[in-house]
């Protein structure tokens, strides 16, 4: 008798366990994507300003006033 009751707890406390581990991987997938979205959203915005800057350095004026600067240190110095 006494080792059925402990077969039986036994197999309800596997029962317990395996529901609250399958509560909790479900529970961890929404927050995953969640995550996976909010990670898309700010690589998005990031490739828009690399963009932006990608178009400043490239830009014939934008060397022009870099050549400028660096003249101007040269007599500050």
């Amino acid at each position: 008798m006494n080792m059925t009751a402990i077969a039986i707890v036994a197999i309800c406390a596997w029962a317990l366990v395996s529901i609250v581990d399958s509560a909790k991987d479900k529970s961890r997938k929404k927050l995953n994507t969640k995550e996976v979205e909010a990670y898309k959203k700010e690589i998005a915005e990031l490739k828009e300003r690399v963009s932006v800057l990608e178009k400043i350095v490239t830009d014939e004026r934008y060397d022009l006033k870099k050549q400028f600067a660096d003249l101007e240190k040269d007599r500050v110095a």
